[in-house]
């Protein structure tokens, strides 16, 4: 197949990866791309993801057989709808559907109207709203920003001045939703759907905190880990979580969607917690999660674009589970000196070559570019260490001794991923 790929992250190139190492001989393509998306992939120049009229020219012109969408913001802005208008086979929602990652609101009163476990929420618009809601709710506070905002909109403190002072950046752009503090391990599950079928990978864990021990800001995600095998104290068996999930929250979501006209075809993103309680959805993405795909299609031993093809086609009723490996991966990103906040951008990236050499290693970049004197870093979180093991504490160490062959000056990374999981 010709598969475009819209998007530049290591999400983007780890979903390239995976469908290069099919053995297909698919002729991939991506826009914006990267550079080490771009030994992978052919790069389209000049094609604006964001751009709906611009990318259905091109994927018509260029007799592309299917477009998958890596992020969110092209998903907001209808490419996937003007793709679909004219017969072009695309993975990912919608506008409308998008709206589940595009605005928390939407959100709650979908899960709300579907009968989906979730916190209390309360939408508010001005500072005085804001106030009474956190006095409402108590602690610790969390506050979300309604739209998009990166993987930063998001603060838990107990510390009031810090919840308002969050509040107030983003009140101007849009209400905040103040949400019921939830308790327990956090688990990202990913869902394909064709609008009506909806078809479950294999859960992951990642670390939102910037430093070791869930210090620091909260950031994109420095890393992650798959499978998640103490949920089996739980639930029975991984197995078994994934059917309680799929029945109480994809399914139903799904159901709802196509009720209102607005089917939901692509990657549906369940950010879940489970408390004392239950399960309960935190939030919802409308694309793969970013670095949670780069450990789950690590482990995936079934053809990626067959999967995504049956969706994007409204046929993944006849298509099988997806299958994965028994291995065990873990990711640990390698960000710039001053991420989340202020990072440090074109500094030079070295290594590379002796840390993919590691067995059962391979990068998925981030944020690098190509310079007269080589790669050089151009954002916060610059690439991913993906390594694959028999067990966690095998992963680990792969994925570690890499990172030490990786030279990028003040760049950090967590040192404790997966270290929960490891003998």
């Amino acid at each position: 197949m010709k598969i475009l790929v819209l998007g530049s992250g290591a999400r983007e190139h780890a979903i390239i990866l995976a469908l290069a190492a099919e053995g297909a001989g698919h002729d991939l393509l991506a826009a914006p791309g990267n550079a080490g998306i771009a030994r992978d992939a052919e790069i389209v120049p000049g094609l604006d993801q964001n751009d709906p009229v611009a990318v259905t020219e091109f994927a018509g012109s260029a007799n592309v057989d299917l477009v998958i969408v890596g992020p969110e913001a092209p998903l907001i802005a209808g490419v996937a709808d003007a793709l679909r208008e004219r017969g072009i086979p695309v993975f990912g929602p919608g506008k409308v559907a998008a709206q589940l990652e595009g605005s928390k609101a939407f959100a709650k009163r979908v899960m709300d109207e579907a009968g989906v476990p979730t916190g209390r929420a309360v939408r508010a618009r001005s500072r005085a709203e804001v106030e009474t809601a956190l006095d409402e709710l108590g602690t610790p506070h969390v506050v979300k920003a309604d739209g998009l905002a990166a993987g930063k909109g998001v603060i838990v403190t107990d510390d009031r001045e810090a919840a308002l002072a969050h509040a107030d950046t983003y009140l101007s752009s849009g209400p905040v939703l103040i949400e019921e503090f939830l308790a327990g391990p956090e688990v990202s599950l990913f869902f394909v759907s064709d609008g009506d079928t909806v078809r479950a990978l294999s859960p992951a864990q990642d670390y939102k905190r910037a430093y070791d021990g869930d210090a620091g800001p909260n950031t994109g995600g420095m890393g992650a880990y798959s499978p998640l095998p103490w949920l089996a104290d739980r639930f029975g068996s991984e197995a078994g979580f994934v059917a309680e999930v799929t029945r109480d929250v994809a399914e139903p979501v799904i159901r709802h969607l196509d009720a209102e006209g607005t089917p939901f075809i692509g990657l549906l993103y369940a950010g879940l917690i489970l408390t004392e309680s239950g399960i309960k959805v935190i939030e919802f993405n409308a694309r793969f999660g970013d670095p949670e795909t780069q450990v789950v299609l690590a482990r995936l031993t079934s053809p990626l674009s067959e999967l995504l093809m049956a969706a994007a086609s409204g046929r993944l009723e006849s298509e099988p589970d997806p299958t994965f490996s028994d291995d065990a991966a873990v990711t640990v990103v390698l960000a710039s000196e001053g991420y989340p906040d202020n990072p440090v951008t074109g500094r030079a990236l070295t290594g590379l070559d002796a840390a993919a050499s590691v067995e059962s290693v391979h990068l998925a970049h981030a944020a690098t570019a190509e310079s007269v004197d080589g790669l050089v870093a151009t954002g916060g979180r610059v690439l991913n260490v993906v390594a694959r093991g028999a067990d966690f504490t095998e992963a680990r160490d792969r994925a570690y001794r890499a990172l030490a062959e990786i030279s990028l000056e003040g760049s950090h990374h967590r040192t404790d991923i997966a270290a929960r999981v490891a003998d």
